[in-house]
């Protein structure tokens, strides 16, 4: 499923998700690049789930996929956003206020 080429364009694709998301979601400047890239990645496959349940994307392919590179900013912003809630809501856990 995962040769060497995918891998390249995930990180790659990642990277630039996920810092476009951070740019687009005010107070996340405490977050690290390897929290950056995570959430460029994980964004690139919501915004592929997104974008087989809404438009039928690939569906060859199933619904679990990367997606270009809007669909994975949008998806690294949700997963951004829905990273914050989190750690608002359970301040003890990574990356809470309260740590």
């Amino acid at each position: 499923m995962f040769d060497f080429w995918t891998v390249v364009y995930l990180l790659v694709i990642g990277v630039v998700a996920g810092y476009v998301g951070r740019l687009l979601v005010r107070g996340t400047g405490d977050m690290g690049f390897g929290a950056t890239l995570l959430a460029g990645i994980a964004g690139s496959f919501v915004g592929g789930v997104l974008g087989y349940l809404l438009f039928g994307w690939d569906e060859d392919e199933g619904w679990v996929q990367p997606g270009g590179i809007f669909g994975s900013i949008l998806g690294a912003v949700l997963v951004i956003l829905a990273w914050r809630a989190w750690t608002h809501r359970h301040p003890g856990s990574a990356g809470g206020p309260g740590v």
